[in-house]
């Protein structure tokens, strides 16, 4: 994991910048040679020319003009080298929205997201003047009390926030779908999964834990994804299993422990499985494939 490290003089856990001149700035890094890594902040990217490849989660993501790229923290990424693309590149992390805004764009903000946005093209242009309007907020630091300066940036940020997450073509996490109070059941279990994956491998953990039946939260799951409570807790233990073996280079011991697999030979067959690798053909294999 890193942290957020913007540049001398940015207040307040918000960068902004264009992918264009961020291409500019880092020309030995990080794609020289690419580097996966896992941030503690998002990374927005709004491709206004051209075309962004980039790395979530070890699927190469294709960002086309009026697409927009949202990596979240602790997914892993990995940049490809500088191509066509151009537009907004915004870096925030979590604590600089406000509380009332975090639980709006809860869904949007979700660790299971989707990594690539499609807005109606009616909202393209609003969302890039509002982007260029707080690009030029941002580089305006100086021109205005720095109390004014960051309430506007964080302000122009989350109206930017706000209208992606409600644009047309734009779908919630927890879908519209769900019968009533199944929305909030399975947006408490996909939090609760978030913080107990490691630990917590069977629904009726998450049932008892939520204080609902494992009834009502196979349903609620079913209703906004379509699959069962287990297949999404194998999915999250396997996607942290994927990132540890790949990015972070951990041994397929150390990763059986850090998920809660009482032998690293059932971790062996829990990954082949789904995979048809083991740990370390799939270790192997990621090391020599990175863009």
């Amino acid at each position: 994991m890193y942290g957020f490290q913007p540049p001398v003089g940015t207040p307040f856990g918000l960068e902004v910048n264009t992918v264009e001149d961020f291409f500019a700035q880092h020309d030995d890094w990080p794609w020289s040679p690419p580097r996966p890594g896992r941030a503690t902040f998002h990374y927005l990217i709004g491709v206004t020319e051209g075309e962004l490849l980039h790395d979530v989660d070890h699927l190469t993501r294709t960002v086309a003009p009026g697409q927009w790229l949202w990596v979240r923290p602790g997914h892993t990424q990995c940049w490809h080298p500088p191509g066509t693309a151009r537009g907004p590149f915004i870096l925030f992390e979590p604590g600089v929205l406000t509380p009332g805004t975090a639980r709006l764009l809860a869904p949007l903000t979700a660790h299971e997201a989707s990594a690539v946005l499609s807005p109606h093209p009616d909202d393209a242009v609003w969302l890039r003047q509002t982007a260029l309007q707080l690009l030029d907020e941002h580089r305006a630091l100086g021109r205005r009390p720095l109390d004014v300066h960051h309430a506007l940036r964080r302000g122009l940020l989350e109206a930017l926030l706000l209208r992606l997450a409600n644009a047309p073509g734009i779908t919630p996490t927890v879908t519209a779908t769900a019968g009533p109070g199944r929305g909030d059941t399975y947006g408490s279990f996909a939090d609760a999964l978030e913080l107990h994956f490691r630990e917590l491998h069977r629904a009726a953990d998450y049932a008892e834990l939520l204080g609902c039946s494992v009834r009502t939260l196979s349903r609620a799951a079913r209703d906004a994804t379509g699959k069962g409570v287990r297949d999404l807790i194998d999915e999250r233990r396997l996607l942290e299993a994927r990132r540890l073996l790949g990015h972070a280079r951990w041994e397929a011991r150390a990763v059986a422990a850090h998920l809660g697999f009482s032998d690293p030979a059932n971790f062996g067959r829990f990954f082949r499985d789904r995979t048809g690798l083991t740990p370390a053909a799939f270790a192997a294999h990621d090391a020599t494939t990175r863009p």
